[in-house]
């Protein structure tokens, strides 16, 4: 399995393991596209290990569609990333979240 495919089925884990019959009704993982092309990312916190944990804003730009942004507001780990940087931001995200709760 490559890193892409190890990042996804982490995600994927990540999800499973916080819907207890209640928290999916209300919260979630949403992934989607930005028109300058990119995408955004907005993880929910609520209710989970992560949700009193601040992830430090992260403002990368490496070129004109390689780039990340990342933090936390609102109960939320929130990306927006160019057209090639959703994987980057899914293991940001992994990286965090493991350090915090390293289950």
């Amino acid at each position: 399995m490559n890193g892409d495919e190890d990042v996804l089925g982490w995600v994927q884990g990540w999800y499973a393991a916080q819907c207890d019959g209640d928290w999916e009704h209300e919260w979630g993982v949403r992934i989607d596209t930005l028109d300058n092309p990119g995408w955004s990312v907005r993880i929910d916190l609520e209710e989970t290990a992560l949700a009193e944990h601040v992830f430090p804003r992260l403002d990368i730009t490496r070129g004109e569609d390689d780039w990340v942004m990342a933090w936390t507001s609102d109960l939320a780990f929130r990306a927006a990333c160019g057209p090639g940087n959703l994987t980057e931001v899914l293991r940001l995200f992994r990286r965090w979240a493991e350090e915090i709760d390293p289950r």
